[in-house]
């Protein structure tokens, strides 16, 4: 892992790095607790790791309960240059939208392509990050997204152990989800943008039902996947900061 820039205001270190292809932003307390808590951010679809809605949650997280937070961009995303095929993908989505007709079918195709080649790159950067002396090997860990981050997450969360808990909001449900979500034990938010065109209720419904975890929570919000209400953000850090712990509560350990 490479950091490539670094600045610091509000009590928060914004570092930016690079890990072989990959271009990521880690954001930390400038009094960091060794062993505190790490949340791993995946960014909506046709977005990037310095997402506003993203950068927010970063912050609040870290400023008010001394979480580390580190996001990627996606293949093809934010400062990674896009394939061919993500390309003819993207530009399908723009014609369907142009044509107001259903993005479901080609945005299921396309996401499941860029989270298989994301997962190998989360957990890289997970080995990375945890390979930091400020957040070691220790640190409990968990997962938030949104739409393109949701189908990251749940395919990552399925095969990888170190995430203890699952924070995720809408996307479009298809069967590969359904059976990562019944191999997930962990604990999970799940928030349903009820007014959201192309998310079927009952799909949504179903997913939540999938998840093998005892402890899960489906909360539904008004508006669409990008008008997550401050309330559901704040519930989803207060989600992790009961399942993984807050800062003071690890340096007291």
């Amino acid at each position: 892992m490479h950091f490539t820039s670094e600045t610091s205001s509000n009590g928060v270190i914004e570092r930016n790095f690079t890990l072989d292809e990959i271009t990521g932003v880690l954001w930390s307390p400038t009094s960091a607790t060794v062993g505190a808590p790490l949340l791993l951010f995946g960014h909506a679809g046709g977005m990037h790791k310095k997402a506003p809605g993203l950068v927010a949650s970063a912050l609040h997280s870290v400023t008010t309960y001394g979480f580390a937070v580190a996001a990627i961009d996606a293949p093809g995303h934010g400062d990674r240059s896009r394939d061919l095929q993500d390309q003819q993908w993207v530009e399908a989505i723009h014609r369907a939208r142009a044509a107001v007709e259903p993005i479901a079918a080609i945005g299921i195709d396309y996401n499941m392509s860029l989270a298989e080649r994301a997962v190998p790159e989360w957990q890289a950067t997970l080995d990375a990050l945890q390979a930091l002396p400020e957040i070691g090997a220790e640190a409990p860990v968990g997962y938030g997204g949104m739409t393109l981050g949701v189908v990251t997450g749940l395919m990552l969360t399925a095969v990888e152990s170190r995430i203890a808990a699952l924070s995720i909001g809408g996307v479009f449900v298809h069967d590969a989800l359904i059976e990562a979500a019944r191999k997930i034990t962990v604990p999970v938010e799940y928030r349903i943008p009820w007014d959201e065109d192309e998310i079927d209720h009952a799909a949504a419904i179903a997913l939540f039902d999938a998840f093998g975890s005892t402890d899960k929570a489906m909360h539904a919000h008004p508006g669409r996947h990008n008008q997550v209400p401050e309330y559901e953000r704040d519930s989803s850090v207060r989600f992790f900061a009961r399942h993984l712990g807050r800062a003071a509560d690890t340096a007291s350990d």
